[in-house]
């Protein structure tokens, strides 16, 4: 079975896996799927982000030292 990063973390119903993507662009790391939400964090080029689910343009999942939980543009990521 896979680990799953958040489990211990975030309640849910169900966890998914994450999928391991690469920062290809600066990014935004919002608390909304919006270019006016709040901004947690930017994301560097090359930096590893943790993909959990990606819709209408916006990438779900976590990243940096600390699995911080946001939204990016799907168009910085990149396969790994």
């Amino acid at each position: 079975m896979a680990d799953v990063a958040l489990a211990g973390r975030v309640i849910a119903s169900h966890y998914a896996v994450p999928i391991d993507r690469i920062v290809s662009a600066t990014a935004e790391l919002r608390a909304a799927p919006n270019d006016g939400a709040e901004l947690i964090e930017e994301l560097a080029p090359g930096e590893h982000f943790s993909l959990l689910d990606e819709s209408l343009g916006w990438a779900w999942g976590y990243a940096g030292k600390d699995c911080r939980v946001g939204y990016i543009r799907s168009g910085a990521l990149a396969d790994q």
